[in-house]
């Protein structure tokens, strides 16, 4: 299920985007998305390749990944690892979209 809401995006509980989606998601600015874990395939929800090819499609300019499991490892290092623009969502976060 998604949700645009201007130019920002929250998509949640995703494991396919269809290609017909990816056109509503033009010029978004702001992408909210899953990322459950780094590997090890799950049959509902992203890992990281998965996600960042997501990312990398869309092109926002910010992107928080939501849906996190503890074996992401600490917020720090998992964040170290992500690219420019690519953040871990948390708890209390607020998005000015």
């Amino acid at each position: 299920m998604g949700f645009r809401i201007g130019k920002a995006a929250y998509l949640t509980d995703v494991k396919t985007i269809y290609e017909d989606s990816y056109k509503l998601l033009e010029g978004i600015d702001t992408l909210v998305v899953n990322c459950l874990r780094l590997t090890d395939p799950h049959p509902t929800h992203m890992i990281l390749p998965e996600a960042l090819e997501v990312v990398k499609r869309i092109n926002p300019r910010r992107t928080y990944f939501t849906h996190i499991s503890e074996t992401m490892g600490f917020h720090a290092t998992a964040q170290s690892c992500m690219p420019s623009g690519v953040f871990l969502a948390y708890d209390t976060l607020e998005i000015d979209i």
